[in-house]
Formats: structure tokens, sequence, C-alpha cells
């Protein structure tokens, strides 16, 4: 297989979460301009927006509309790639939340609405994905990580555990998978102009403050991941388990 080849995606399937818009939305489409098949799940608006794109580039998609702030849905969301495209090669854990106060406001509804999006729902449908891809030798799973796995950050303490918890669930599965031929492995995104984060780029301090840490001088865009998502789906990442790539314009290396 040549070196280019090592980068197709033809004949896989994915499942992204959270691919209405942003991040999610240009995930889903790198994997299909890559050959993928691609099922894009969640619960708000543009599922269908994005299915229309991945179909545009001759692909197949999949709308699974799914509430992943609990556990209970993911068998049938699984079983509705299965039945609509045949199989589940890849999945792409985006969904994600943040709730933003000072740690001594913070609540314990919101502390349980990030967590258990964050982290509870990622590693259980992981876990249920697993379960399909180990027995056949084969899958990727990629988790959605962010600077503040590394970082503790101001304002977002619920947000800045729970994505502590997916660098540590990304290498424990890790672990426990690789022998099985399961890739597990995290791309940390750093500051991404989306709707996520729209309060800061509309913040002319802190927006001069985050460009002036950054040495790419810029936000990240969606395309930026597309790289990188390819690489750890593909089998030219085959080797790679544990690892969480950061992908910030340098932030962490500032």
């Amino acid at each position: 297989m040549s070196i280019l080849e090592q980068f197709r995606l033809d004949g896989k399937v994915a499942l992204v979460t959270g691919a209405g818009s942003g991040l999610g939305r240009g995930i889903a489409l790198a994997l299909a301009e890559a050959g993928a098949d691609v099922a894009v799940a969640g619960r708000g608006s543009g599922l269908e927006e994005t299915a229309e794109l991945i179909r545009s580039v001759g692909r197949r998609a999949q709308v699974c509309k799914v509430d992943l702030s609990t556990t209970t849905q993911i068998p049938a969301l699984l079983d509705e790639v299965q039945a609509a495209l045949g199989s589940l090669d890849i999945l792409v854990n985006n969904a994600g939340t943040i709730r933003r106060a000072s740690a001594l406001d913070v609540t314990e509804a919101d502390w349980d609405d990030v967590v258990n999006l964050n982290q509870r729902s990622l590693f259980f449908l992981s876990q249920a994905a697993a379960r399909r891809m180990a027995p056949r030798g084969k899958g990727k799973i990629i988790n959605i990580a962010s600077m503040l796995s590394f970082q503790g950050g101001v304002g977002v303490p619920a947000y800045a555990a729970s994505k502590h918890a997916v660098a540590g669930i990304t290498k424990a599965l890790a672990n426990e998978l690789a022998g099985a031929g399961v890739n597990v492995n995290a791309i940390a995104p750093g500051y991404m102009a989306t709707e996520l984060t729209s309060a800061l780029q509309e913040n002319a301090e802190r927006n001069r403050q985050i460009l002036e840490r950054i040495p790419a001088g810029r936000w990240g865009i969606p395309a930026d991941l597309a790289g990188a998502i390819v690489y750890l789906a593909a089998p030219a990442s085959d080797y790679v388990h544990g690892h969480v790539l950061a992908v910030d314009g340098g932030w962490l290396c500032r």
C-alpha cells in the first residue's frame, strides 16, 4: 500500500457525534472526502445540512437524532448506524458542552450536565463501539479533547475536569484495546472559531489576549482538524495508540 493509499478511508463507516455544526461538521466532511460513509449524530439542528455536504462528495450519510446527555440511547444509536451503513469502523466522540462560571459559583446541575456528556457518555459510547470493533480485530476511536486536557483554565472547572478525563479515558482504553487491533487516540484542538467560542471572540480584550498567546497568530477553524482526523482514522496511524494530538497553532509550546 502506497503512503497516500494509507490515508484513504474507502469502504469505511464512521460515526461522528455533535456533527450538526462547527468542529463536528468539519470532521464529518473530512472523513467523507477521504472516502468514508458517515453517520452524523446529535440532538441539535444542522445534522441534515452536514449530511447533504457528505452526500455532495459522493458518500453515504445517515442522520441519527440522539440525546447523549444520558447513555440510554447508545445501543439504539449503534444499531441504527449498523443497519443504515452496514458497519462501524470509526467513532469520533466530538459531542460536548461547556458551562462558564467561577469555581465558587458552579452548580451541581451545571457540573452534571458537562460531565455527563463530555465524560460519561463518551466512555460508554466508546465501550459499546469497542465491543463491536474488537471481535473484528480493527477499529478507530478518536476522542476530542482540549487544551484544558492539559491546563486548568479560568471559569470552566467542570469542562476542564471533563477534558482531563477525556485524555485519561483515551489512554486507559488504548492500553486495553491496542492488542485487539482497536486504536484509541484523541485530538486536542486549540482555540477554534466556532459557536462554542463566540463569546470569547466577541470580547475584544479576551480575543486580543488569546491571539497574543497563539504563535500562529490566528484562531483555528474546523478545516484545521481535517488532516489530524483523517490520519488517526486511517491505516497510516495503525501503530499509534493512546496519543493526544494537539492542533493548537502552537498554544501549548508558548
